[in-house]
């Protein structure tokens, strides 16, 4: 729990590979609810990310400050920069915390090179599911890092329970959930929302997100397939153009690929949408932003059994319907199942907005990290102190 005593102001640097508005993933989502809640409770956050292009981009989002440096090369989504050595170690001379998001693999390199001796965690966002021939050779470097991490944070309990790399830590880690902030998101904005009511009526199902390899997509095509109700897909990728291509080649004409959509048009597509789906089928899924975002209006909810926190936000029969991993049979017979039982939908969908005020709320995720923050500053004080450190 949170102290009622004043917190005493502290800042906090909190390193990924990129950042607002340069990308919008879930990871930068939750830097970002993270940065705006902490700063009510007197912690300043500043943000290390690396960008492609430095011209443009703002110093300072939402009141925290960001600090940039250019990318030189990308290996294996990991963007790597020369000159954020130097400006790494510079930026942590000012700072009272360091707070990973892993996987970075960059930053196990930054944090060794700066020779960090300030109170750091680490938010374990996935395992590396990918690359898996490049894992072999940065696991050493990995298992380093992790070792030399203060505190360990899983995003749900269901992670921490079936991660193999995280039960090597498990003495050291805790678990606190994402969450996000409603009030953070637009207002319903109602000419927006007539636009899309012509387009697609009130009863379709919304997918949200990147186009990534996990994502499933490939299943939901395929599950769709010689069905009538729409699927609105929001979003694009890097594998938009194969999915694209794969509906084309079944004849899968019901669904609709939309883009990328301002954040407007989102919530306008969350409030009519009928359903959210959810067929992320490899554990690189770890948590499921959009996911959250459907439970948080109100919307029954359809994923797979990935051993993610996927199945943390949607509980099989409750909030919604969770099914096997690649199967487009049971994707279908959920969708379908769903698509003829409204009532039972909207059930679903009020017990989802539920379990989010319960447990995934930006204001007790923030809280909970603000306490973490305190007790890691206060212990490394005491070591300091006592000349253990």
């Amino acid at each position: 729990m949170l102290s009622q005593d004043i917190i005493p102001h502290m800042k906090v640097l909190q390193v990924y590979k990129t950042y607002f508005p340069e990308t919008t993933g879930g990871v930068e989502q939750v830097i970002n609810q993270i940065a705006r809640g902490a700063c009510k409770l007197g912690v300043e956050t500043e943000v290390f990310t690396l960008s492609s292009s430095l011209e443009g981009l703002p110093d300072y989002i939402d009141g925290h400050k960001v600090h940039r440096c250019k990318s030189n090369i990308e290996i294996a989504s990991t963007p790597l920069s020369i000159s954020a050595f130097s400006e790494f170690k510079k930026v942590c001379e000012d700072v009272d915390i360091i707070h990973y998001q892993f996987p970075y693999p960059f930053a196990d390199m930054l944090h060794f090179a700066s020779r960090i001796n300030k109170p750091t965690l680490l938010t374990y966002q996935s395992d590396i599911v990918k690359q898996k021939h490049l894992f072999k050779l940065y696991k050493p470097l990995m298992r380093r890092f992790l070792s030399s991490i203060d505190q360990i944070v899983a995003t749900s309990p269901n992670y921490l329970e079936t991660s193999q790399v995280l039960s090597e830590y498990k003495s050291k880690t805790c678990v606190i959930p994402l969450g996000i902030d409603k009030n953070t998101y637009p207002d319903v904005d109602q000419l927006r929302l007539e636009s899309w009511r012509k387009r697609f009526g009130t009863k379709f199902f919304l997918f949200i997100g990147v186009l990534r390899y996990y994502k499933g997509l490939h299943i939901l095509v395929e599950a769709a397939n010689n069905s009538d109700y729409p699927v609105v897909i929001v979003g694009a990728g890097p594998i938009e153009d194969d999915i694209k291509a794969h509906a084309k080649s079944l004849g899968v004409s019901n669904i609709h690929f939309i883009g990328h959509v301002p954040n407007e048009d989102k919530v306008a597509l969350l409030v009519l949408c009928y359903a959210v789906l959810f067929p992320s089928h490899l554990r690189a899924e770890a948590f499921g932003i959009s996911l959250l975002e459907g439970a948080m209006y109100g919307k029954p909810l359809i994923s797979s059994e990935i051993g993610t926190g996927t199945t943390y936000i949607n509980i099989d029969k409750e909030t919604g319907l969770v099914v096997g991993p690649s199967d487009p049979v049971s994707l279908r017979n959920a969708m379908d199942y769903l698509w003829s039982h409204p009532e039972e939908a909207a059930q679903m969908g009020r017990r989802a907005e539920s379990r989010y005020q319960k447990l995934f709320t930006a204001k007790k995720m923030v809280n909970s990290y603000v306490s973490l923050y305190e007790m890691l500053l206060n212990k490394y004080s005491a070591s300091s102190l006592y000349g253990n450190n």
